[in-house]
C-alpha cells in the first residue's frame, strides 16, 4: 500500500529518504514482520533528524492520519521486547 509520509521541505533528500525508510519498517511491523534491530536503527537514525520529542508526536500523529499506523506502539513493542529477533504488530 502507499501512504503519505509527513515530509518536512527543510529537510534534505538524505533526510527525507532516511524519515521514509523508517515509516517502511513501521509498516512492516503491522502488515507482515520486521527485524526487531532494523526498525530500532531506523528509528535512531529518524531521531537524528527529529530530535525534539513534540515535533516526533505531530509527525508519528500524521503519519498514523494517513495510514492508521501507530509509530509510537511499533516503537514501544520494539523496545521492551529485546529477546525477539522479528517483530509483528498482528502478534502482540
Amino acid at each position: 500500500m502507499e501512504y503519505h509520509y509527513p515530509i518536512d521541505l527543510d529537510w534534505t533528500n538524505d533526510e527525507m529518504v532516511t524519515v521514509v525508510t523508517f515509516f517502511n519498517a513501521v509498516e512492516s511491523f503491522y502488515e507482515q514482520q520486521v527485524e526487531r534491530s532494523y526498525l530500532l536503527e531506523q528509528y535512531n537514525k529518524f531521531k537524528k533528524i527529529v530530535p525534539g520529542k513534540a515535533e516526533e508526536k505531530k509527525i508519528f500523529k500524521e503519519f498514523e492520519k494517513g495510514s492508521g499506523y501507530n509509530s509510537y506502539k511499533a516503537v514501544k513493542h520494539a523496545q521492551d521486547n529485546p529477546d525477539k529477533k522479528y517483530l509483528s504488530g498482528n502478534s502482540k
